[in-house]
């Protein structure tokens, strides 16, 4: 739990050094943004002396600062519990303070804890090394847990500061007899148990995860009042009661089904009721489907399910007012077909883009075209001169030869005849196709 500008991995902001006021409040659990914290209080008024302190997780609490110590947001600051002290972070101080513990209706009186000092190193390093045992201690824990037999999950272990008490936090469906636990518990682990139960929707909010929203939990960064959810919520927006969709890590249903639920029972007041029917004289007419955003109704008649024909809001309140007065309307066909409307699908540039393929390279296709056409221009422009070079050719041999001046035709031809021979096959001088021989050979004649 920390933003991109803080390595803090959960402990003190570090990094932006706005020790837990930057705008993302990414660094802690539900944190409350302190706007008053650049404000300088009137004169002669002093500051409110209570603070909210961080837990483990979401645990928070409020103690009074009797010392008038400095304190800011993310300061370390050992505060009072009921045997020791214990350790926390600092995560609102000032006026805002008063408005949270009224809020959550905290009473301002002696009984509230005390804040003893700020943290020393010998203080941290000792909350430090508890806090190294509680992984190793939570798998042991749930190993003796179903030894026992308990229908129980061991949730989360929380030490205390000064590493002198152990909460174990647990769900279960059932009340559980877990006294032979603590003994075991006790004996194991060296240090005093404390058992405390919570809801799965308290689990979820201290182990915190992804939603399927892609973020991060409601519950473990803002959420502080869980509200409870029905399947009526996912009625009203139309929604599937598909268990596996509607349910979050918690096992129940999300709480996110409660935050736009408002608007839509808005919407829904201008619409008539869904099991109304409409009367007309072809037959009678029943709502199969409502499209909220757009303010329209499905309708088809008894018998006809196949046939759905649209209506709007006040065209089905019109039938509706004469049915009322015993009037039937002919059909709803003559109402649904004022609404038809030729689709026409328009495709817009949204992002301002020509496509997303913009810097692919080029395929070899358009090179292997560029390649064929610039072969077939040469060609074109190589074509007359081979005319004219065949042309030049054919006369030069239409042409009588003159006598060879040197005398050396006679060697000519017999060095192009002894070529042609030895390109020829043996016994074939002519170069005409040989006949097949025949194997049947004649008997020679015996000699007398």
């Amino acid at each position: 739990m920390s933003c991109s500008s803080c390595g803090t991995g959960g402990s003190t902001p570090g990094g932006c050094r706005n020790n837990g006021t930057c705008g993302t409040s990414g660094c802690n659990k539900l944190t409350v943004f302190d706007w008053l914290g650049n404000m300088e209080l009137p004169d002669g008024q002093q500051a409110f002396d209570y603070v909210e302190v961080r837990f483990k997780n979401s645990r928070k609490e409020y103690f009074h600062n009797k010392e008038n110590l400095p304190l800011k947001i993310g300061d370390v600051v050992a505060t009072q519990s009921q045997n020791g002290h214990d350790i926390g972070i600092v995560t609102l101080t000032g006026e805002l303070v008063r408005v949270q513990m009224k809020r959550k209706r905290v009473k301002i009186n002696d009984d509230i804890p005390v804040i003893y000092r700020i943290a020393s190193q010998n203080d941290v390093d000792k909350w430090v090394s508890a806090r190294e045992k509680e992984e190793p201690m939570k798998v042991r824990a749930r190993e003796i847990a179903i030894r026992l037999n308990l229908k129980m999950k061991i949730s989360d272990i929380e030490f205390q500061g000064d590493a002198s008490k152990a909460t174990f936090y647990y769900t279960a469906d059932e009340r559980v007899d877990f006294r032979e636990l603590i003994r075991e518990y006790a004996s194991e682990f060296k240090t005093r148990i404390e058992m405390r139960q919570i809801g799965l929707r308290q689990e979820a909010a201290r182990l915190g995860g992804i939603g399927s929203c892609g973020r991060e939990l409601c519950c473990s960064t803002w959420l502080t009042d869980f509200r409870s959810v029905t399947t009526g919520a996912a009625r009203y927006q139309n929604l599937s009661l598909n268990p596996q969709k509607l349910a979050g890590q918690c096992g129940k249903l999300k709480c996110c089904l409660n935050y736009e639920l408002d608007t839509y029972l808005d919407a829904l007041s201008d619409f008539p009721k869904q099991n109304q029917k409409l009367y007309t004289e072809k037959g009678t007419a029943l709502c199969q489907k409502v499209d909220i955003f757009k303010g329209l109704m499905w309708y088809c008649y008894e018998g006809e399910w196949m046939n759905w024909h649209t209506l709007t809001t006040d065209q089905v309140h019109e039938i509706v007012a004469k049915n009322k007065a015993k009037e039937k309307v002919a059909s709803i066909e003559e109402y649904a077909s004022e609404l038809y409307v030729e689709e026409t699908t328009s495709f817009e540039n949204v992002v301002g883009q020509d496509s997303l393929t913009r810097f692919d390279q080029p395929k070899s296709r358009g090179r292997r075209k560029k390649k064929r056409r610039n072969n077939r221009n040469r060609d074109k422009s190589a074509a007359p001169q081979q005319q004219k070079k065949e042309q030049s050719a054919n006369q030069n041999s239409r042409k009588p030869k003159s006598g060879n001046p040197k005398g050396n035709s006679g060697k000519n031809n017999k060095n192009t005849a002894a070529k042609s021979n030895k390109n020829s096959k043996p016994g074939n001088r002519s170069g005409k196709p040989r006949k097949p021989q025949s194997n049947n050979k004649p008997p020679k004649p015996e000699s007398k």
